[in-house]
């Protein structure tokens, strides 16, 4: 680890003293950053494990059980007049797209709220507060759904602004950003990793309100990281205050280049709400697959089905180094090799490989009878393939964002990035009511047409769109 702030490496000029200590070649800060996250999307994730499975064998089996929790009429009802009579399973499907829908619709203005109220810092401090007592209000039946909007709105306040602290310790042109982000996502990925070990065996063998509470402890635990370590990340201004200059500068429109740039970001997000409709079935459908469809024992050993979502994770921590050591030789290879894909082409090729994991899921519904329970190999096959698109996708869009975003308008377009994850989770939802009134292979089937022909557009519209992004998408 460097300790000197008097660094000679010109890229860490525009970070104070405090916080250009470097390590592994990065400044300390994105580590802050990458544990503070990796503890919130503990929490996150532990929740999520349980979400559906919770609903759909607990909580809305029991019909006094459901009644007696707040809001349930209403929100069920809703449902009902928009979709028709829904099953349990189909229930628990459009509740779990609406909260994985909100989560990233609130970024948007959590973006706003700190661009122009609070800043970045406090915006996190709030936001992980309000996670934290959604976590432990989980623990109490009759306050699922007041739980759920405390969890909703407290992402939306951490969630953008987090990410956005990462694009800050890397000055302009700097070729480690998109590595950053990947060992950013790595931290996501980890903490999401541990997410289903705890809390999922709590809840499943222990009481649901265990992995709940769980939960809520690592929140708490991601907040105390990112207080001790704030001295190593990027002083912000507070909104409104500070130099006069760079004022007037955030109330100035967008350059014609500003604007094309943003046309492609919003063109991005429109297929991104694809991507993650048909990737998030891995907390929703695939998990049923899991529970219900697949054979957990393991050496006589009956492992708990809420694992099944730590393999996502780990396949993430273990092969997003990988991907960054190919990505950084392509760069150091002849031209007449291409050098590595650009940015788009990166998540054309996610969409493709995301397809291909369903493809594997066709098969697994064509050989294990229905009422049966299939060999494991089968979701460590479909899981391997879609969390290799998904790194070609996901922290390359977040890198994207803060190479390409106009600096005044960085966290709300952060927000906006979220903001098609949004509609992208509640589709994953509203696709997931399928599962039961179709055969597995067409389900999986349709799941992987949508990812296909998702790549195929971004494949398509590669250089327009390249050309609006300018010299920074890379």
């Amino acid at each position: 680890m460097t300790t000197s702030p008097a660094s000679t490496d010109t890229s860490l000029d525009h970070l104070p003293p405090s916080a250009r200590r470097t390590f592994l070649g990065h400044p300390v800060g994105l580590f802050v950053l990458f544990f503070t996250e990796m503890w919130e999307r503990m929490s996150y994730y532990g929740m999520r494990a349980l979400l559906v499975l919770y609903m759909t064998n607990y909580l809305f089996v029991d019909d006094a059980r459901s009644r007696s929790t707040l809001g349930f009429t209403a929100i069920r009802d809703t449902i009902v007049s928009v979709f028709g009579n829904q099953n349990v399973q189909q229930l628990s499907s459009q509740v779990y797209g609406l909260y994985t829908g909100l989560v990233y619709l609130t970024p948007f203005f959590g973006g706003l709220l700190a661009d122009r109220v609070l800043g970045q810092r406090k915006s996190v401090y709030l936001g992980g507060t309000l996670m934290m007592i959604g976590h432990f209000l989980m623990a109490i039946e009759s306050l699922f759904f007041v739980a759920l909007f405390f969890l909703i709105l407290g992402n939306g306040a951490f969630k953008p602004n987090i990410s956005t602290q990462v694009g800050r310790l890397y000055g302009e042109g700097d070729p480690r950003r998109d590595g950053a982000f990947t060992i950013f996502y790595m931290g996501i990925n980890l903490g999401a990793f541990f997410a289903p070990l705890l809390c999922g065996t709590l809840g499943q063998s222990w009481g649901w309100h265990w992995g709940f509470g769980s939960a809520g402890v690592g929140m708490a635990v991601g907040l105390v990281v990112y207080f001790f370590g704030q001295r190593f990340l990027v002083p912000e201004t507070a909104p409104g205050a500070g130099d006069p200059n760079a004022d007037a500068a955030a109330r100035a429109p967008m350059t014609s280049e500003e604007r094309l740039a943003v046309m492609a970001l919003v063109v991005l997000c429109a297929l991104n709400i694809v991507f993650w409709g048909v990737y998030e079935q891995q907390g929703n459908t695939m998990q049923l697959w899991a529970d219900e469809r697949t054979d957990f024992h393991v050496f006589g050993w009956l492992m708990p089905s809420t694992w099944y979502q730590s393999f996502n994770p780990l396949m993430i921590f273990l092969f997003a180094p990988l991907l960054n050591i190919v990505w950084a030789w392509q760069d150091r290879s002849p031209k007449k090799l291409g050098g590595q894909p650009s940015s788009v082409v990166k998540m054309a090729i996610g969409c493709l490989l995301l397809g291909a994991g369903y493809v594997v899921m066709i098969a697994a519904a064509r050989v294990v009878p229905g009422g049966e329970r299939g060999a494991l190999s089968w979701l460590l096959g479909a899981t391997f393939i879609a969390t290799m698109g998904e790194l070609y996708l996901s922290p390359i869009g977040l890198s994207l964002v803060t190479k390409v975003a106009p600096k005044r308008y960085v966290s709300m377009l952060m927000g906006m990035w979220f903001l098609s994850s949004f509609i992208g989770n509640y589709m994953s939802g509203f696709l997931g009511t399928f599962y039961s009134t179709m055969s597995g292979e067409m389900f999986f089937a349709m799941l992987s047409g949508l990812a296909v022909a998702t790549a195929i557009v971004m494949y398509a519209i590669n250089q327009p769109l390249q050309r609006w992004l300018g010299a920074a998408a890379g």
